[in-house]
């Protein structure tokens, strides 16, 4: 089957959703996999800031809405995955969550009171919501209607408390309203990441498990179109083993279960845990790779450094990243570990903490499973700083005495938070030599992937988590498929593209040398793109550099700066004439490598999902650029048009994309037995490695092109064929509906319309 991922909100409901079901029929999903359902935050486009646990989204069409979206699913033969979020709730707007109110009523008499991960020995709880000028904020309380009031922000009275000034209101409160930038050293909850507005809950206790689950749990029971559940962030749960043993319990052993697990290479999700596998970034990585030619690594790596005057591997940026967020943003978390260990000198502890989170070659550990990863953190920590000798080997020793432990807990929690932040959303935009690779599971160390590679990784999917999902583009990765397909032709004209870079960057400098490099590839990557788009873009991306500005410490005069390039590029005539010429010089070979990765990921191992909109060429960047909507009207009217029998030509209306996709997911939904198994399929001939196929069965072969433009710098396919399986001459094309010539065909003949191909033998 294939998934199509549906973001659901305010505008577009679950009524969409059921509207969109025939068209998604058409197209031949299976599974609509959806956000999360439950109430969320006011607005909220995405559905991660849960409110009420208890409750499906108003806003999103409500049980009303909930149950005739599955009603039309279930007419149409179709299923539904749910997305949902165990380790945090929205704590935004206090009333908005029943269970956060409670708690800053009545303190730890509150019955939710155990269901937050709350530092209640450090007094209050602090909620860093007043300005940076903390006495001047508290001036500006105001109690109306029994409720402490910041302008909008509203906060409950404990019993008993509402008499006197505000101010004095405020100090017999169980919380403490402080500056925003206090929240980053001083918090006193666990959270999501950095992000102060998602508290943690403790779904490791059975009782908050059941009122987390209940919701969700019942409908899951009531309508088996559910199929099952996708679980984010596991990484941050005291432990996820024993939290998706309990999850499975209560599924059943039948139901599709998955977990967001950015696995490293050469990591597997721990034996233990009866999941179905990934939410699927492992295979973007793979499927991506093989499109990249590693002979470009070397002058993009050489101008990269002498752009931006940094000599730095992306190691030591990994490290200086994680180092930076374990020292600022993610202060309060060290701080919390670094009290459960004796030592002499506070900071020392403080110190060798940090350090030890900054080692882990992977997210974390799951003590006593992941030992392994745990040597390797000791290790490094104490080759970067023998110093601290003693506190890392105080901190090692107590993590395997007590695996479960508080300590042990604390540290694999907080060294997958270390390693997001400090590595995506900070190295990754710091280390621009090549961004088509700096993407969610990516490693930009890994310049591309042999057709060995590649076949070695999806023949393992198959043997060890065929039911696995996999993906190319998600609400969550820094740029859309169709991007970094784009990107991936510049590792084929090294010399030319940093030519360009070079030139334009001298015309159009930026207040950072390495932003820079990132936002002439995004947009060239994006193109055509707005400059209100782009600005948006830029500064998010600057802001998690963390070079020049930051969330924390804006520089207005910089932020002004990158806010105004993108009108002042896009305002030169001359060069936007310049620039467009260089994308149409690209992307013939960015199409071309866009349907090959679709059919691969489509056609291989594991379960393929399609992102909303992602099945015509669609150029996005970060969230929120990738969560804008889409126009399902144009994509209807292609598919009925394709089902008329029109072959489209591969341009940028995207139907030669459409067309990819709806042939393999109509395939796998309506021959699944096709799609079993896994084997190679090598060329032969002059321009061999730029094939790269493989089959499923004896009955299914595909066969996608890989580094078109070197492909074409060698006259072409020539006599390069491609032999199928078994010898037999019966084999079809399903994206052309044609038969294929003879048993071995020749690669110019079987991909001169496009650069792909599906063949099935009848059955």
């Amino acid at each position: 089957m294939v998934t199509y991922r549906l973001q659901f909100s305010k505008d577009q409901t679950f009524q969409t959703g059921a509207e969109l079901v025939p068209y998604l029929e058409q197209l031949g999903i299976a599974t609509l996999y959806s956000s999360p359902l439950l109430e969320s935050g006011a607005g909220s486009n995405h559905g991660y800031d849960v409110v009420n646990p208890g409750w499906i989204s108003v806003e999103r069409g409500g049980i009303e809405g909930l149950d005739h979206l599955l009603r039309t699913l279930r007419e149409a033969g179709m299923t539904m995955l749910i997305d949902i979020v165990p380790n945090h709730v929205g704590v935004e707007v206090p009333k908005a969550n029943p269970w956060w109110w409670d708690v800053l009523t009545h303190g730890q008499a509150s019955r939710w009171a155990g269901h937050f991960d709350i530092d209640w020995a450090a007094g209050p709880i602090l909620l860093p919501i007043l300005d940076a000028d903390e006495a001047g904020a508290l001036a500006q309380l105001t109690v109306q209607d029994g409720e402490l009031r910041y302008y909008e922000h509203a906060f409950p009275l404990a019993p008993g408390t509402g008499s006197g000034t505000p101010q004095e209101v405020h100090e017999r409160q169980h919380y403490r309203l402080v500056s925003w930038k206090r929240g980053a050293a001083e918090l006193t909850y666990r959270r999501f990441f950095d992000v102060s507005t998602l508290a943690a809950v403790r779904v490791e206790i059975p009782e908050v498990f059941e009122d987390a689950h209940r919701e969700v749990l019942r409908w899951v029971r009531a309508h088996p179109e559910i199929v099952g559940l996708r679980v984010d962030h596991p990484d941050g749960l005291s432990d996820p083993g024993a939290y998706v043993r309990r999850l499975r319990a209560a599924l059943g052993p039948d139901k599709w279960l998955l977990v967001e697990k950015i696995t490293h290479l050469g990591e597997e999700l721990p034996a233990s845990w009866p999941v179905d596998g990934t939410s699927g970034y492992e295979a973007l990585a793979d499927v991506q790779g093989v499109f990249v030619d590693p002979d470009g690594a070397g002058l993009l790596t050489q101008f990269a450094a002498e752009h931006t005057g940094v000599k730095q591997s992306i190691r030591e940026a990994e490290y200086d990243g994680r180092r930076e967020v374990a020292d600022t943003i993610l202060a309060a978390e060290v701080r919390r570990i670094a009290a459960l260990v004796p030592g002499e000198s506070p900071d020392t502890v403080r110190d060798a903490v940090a350090e030890f989170l900054c080692g882990f070659p992977v997210y974390r550990s799951y003590l006593p499973e992941g030992r392994d990863s745990l040597d390797t953190a000791l290790s490094v920590a104490r080759t970067r700083r023998p110093d601290l000798k003693v506190e890392l080997d105080t901190i090692y020793s107590a993590m395997l005495a007590e695996p479960h432990g508080e300590l042990a807990t604390r540290v694999q929690q907080t060294s997958g938070m270390v390693m997001a932040k400090g590595v995506e959303d900070t190295a990754f935009y710091r280390w621009n030599r090549f961004v088509a690779l700096n993407e969610v599971g990516g490693d930009p160390g890994r310049f591309g992937l042999s057709p060995a590679g590649f076949h070695a990784a999806l023949a393992a999917r198959e043997a060890g988590s065929p039911r696995t999902m996999t993906t190319l583009s998600t609400h969550d990765t820094k740029r859309s498929e169709d991007v970094r397909a784009r990107l991936a032709v510049l590792a084929e004209i090294p010399g030319e593209w940093t030519a360009r870079l070079r030139d334009w960057s001298a015309r159009y400098p930026l207040p950072d040398r390495s932003l820079e490099l990132l936002a002439w590839q995004c947009l060239v990557g994006a193109w055509p793109i707005s400059a209100e788009r782009l600005a948006s873009y830029l500064g998010k991306a600057s802001k998690e550099a963390k070079l020049v500005t930051s969330h924390v410490d804006a520089v207005p005069e910089v932020d002004e700066a990158i806010a105004a390039w993108p009108a002042q590029v896009l305002g030169d005539a001359a060069l936007v004439a310049e620039i467009q010429a260089f994308v149409d010089r690209i992307a013939g070979p960015g199409w071309s490598n866009s349907l090959g990765q679709k059919l691969l990921q489509l056609a291989g191992p594991g379960i393929p999902d399609v992102y909303q909109g992602t099945e015509v060429f669609e150029y996005s960047l970060v969230d929120p650029d990738n969560r804008r909507p889409v126009d399902f009207a144009a994509r209807r009217a292609l598919l009925s048009r394709l089902d008329e029998g029109w072959l489209p030509e591969i341009d940028s209306g995207g139907a030669a994309k459409l067309l990819v996709t709806a042939t393999a997911a109509r395939l796998r939904r309506f021959r699944p037995e096709l799609f079993q198994h896994y084997r190679a399929v090598p060329a032969d001939g002059v321009a061999a490695e730029h094939a790269v196929a493989f089959a499923r069965t004896d009955r299914l072969v595909a066969v996608a092109t890989r580094l078109p433009v070197g492909l074409a710098a060698k006259g072409g396919w020539g006599d390069t064929v491609l032999p199928l399986p078994g010898g037999a001459d019966d084999w079809h094309d399903m994206i052309t509906d044609t038969p294929v010539d003879g048993a071995t065909p020749a690669l110019g003949t079987l991909l001169s319309r496009y650069p792909v191909a599906l063949l099935v033998r009848p059955a």
